[in-house]
């Protein structure tokens, strides 16, 4: 099978994108005729023979590149090289876009998939959207009877006034994000009135509504999902925060957090962390794979937070990992996607 990996992006979670890229290409090796893309900065579509370590440091642009483009016509299912000498094409059975953030994560590359008739890796258009847009994912998640953190959307052109005074009805401390982004950018812990505003104007440099909400105590833990109809849980992960911010350097560099997986908790709490994520995972219409991210509380509530649609891959990306830990390792969560993907094949 010709699987195209797509990765990059328009994005300001280009980076992550091509350390989770080089993940998948590696557990890929050997079993399938790799097509490489990647997505510059600037949204340009390059074919690419590069291998996944000049990927990860971001050197693949130095060889030969294409610029190319996905056929939208249903019964091409091809990649077009627009070389200079005339279209090449070459043909694609299965797209498997690795990339995080706007213009990748939110419904824009599932859409030109599925228009193309292409069989697609992960979540399609509406759960990639409506995961992305954590405001409305809460809402949807509370109709399905899970508990999320209270809070109040604001855009471009707030009352001043008006925050601060919602903000103090939640109490603080509050955390601020971007409505729609990932990798904790814009994302801010405020622990007093004067943090706000400022708070809210960074999470605002990323998208054009910032969600105030609640913080939650306890801890997080997240929970890998896959499948169509019949749903497959890793094992749940536990997010050891010696700070009070799981934000972009502890994510990708660990330098005081831990990861545990399994999480340190009672197996039956466990099991009610796998029945939420999959209740979550149902309600937002997920196909194929994502990671649910939610808290346990102290008095052991399980409050939604937010789902990854393209989560990390590298080998010690948490979804990989939790995946592990149930006897898969990241080759065959790889087959596992592209076997899911043709099972939903126009």
């Amino acid at each position: 099978m010709n699987i195209l990996v797509l990765f990059g992006g328009c994005s300001s979670e280009y980076e992550v994108s091509l350390h989770s890229a080089a993940g998948v290409i590696r557990a890929m090796a050997g079993r399938y005729r790799l097509v490489t893309v990647g997505i510059t900065r600037e949204g340009n579509w390059l074919y690419t023979e590069a291998g996944p370590d000049a990927i990860e440091r971001d050197a693949w642009r130095e060889g030969r590149c294409v610029p190319a483009a996905l056929s939208p016509s249903r019964g091409d299912r091809s990649l077009l090289l627009l070389e200079a000498a005339g279209t090449g094409r070459i043909g694609v059975d299965c797209v498997f876009p690795v990339l995080h953030g706007k213009n990748g994560e939110d419904g824009t590359v599932q859409g030109l998939c599925e228009l193309a008739g292409l069989p697609l890796a992960g979540c399609g258009v509406l759960a990639s959207a409506l995961a992305m847009d954590k405001h409305r994912a809460h809402e949807l998640a509370a109709r399905a009877g899970v508990e999320t953190p209270r809070g109040f959307v604001l855009g471009r052109g707030y009352e001043a006034a008006r925050a601060v005074r919602q903000a103090k009805a939640l109490s603080w401390p509050v955390f601020v994000k971007p409505v729609k982004a990932g990798s904790s950018y814009g994302v801010s812990r405020v622990t007093e009135r004067d943090g706000l505003l400022p708070a809210i104007d960074e999470a605002l440099r990323y998208d054009d509504e910032a969600l105030v909400e609640q913080a939650v105590p306890g801890f997080e833990v997240g929970c890998a999902v896959m499948g169509n109809g019949a749903l497959v849980t890793g094992e749940p992960d536990e997010v050891e925060l010696a700070g009070d911010l799981f934000d972009y350097t502890e994510k990708y560099q660990l330098l005081t957090a831990r990861l545990h997986v399994p999480a340190r908790i009672p197996p039956e709490t466990a099991a009610a962390v796998k029945e939420t994520a999959r209740r979550v995972y149902r309600a937002l219409a997920c196909r194929g794979f994502a990671r649910v991210d939610l808290f346990l509380t102290p008095e052991g509530r399980i409050v939604f937070n937010e789902v990854n649609t393209i989560p990390g891959f590298t080998a010690h990306s948490r979804f990989p990992s939790m995946m592990a830990a149930v006897g898969m390792d990241l080759a065959a969560v790889v087959d596992r996607a592209i076997a899911l993907a043709m099972e939903d094949r126009p």
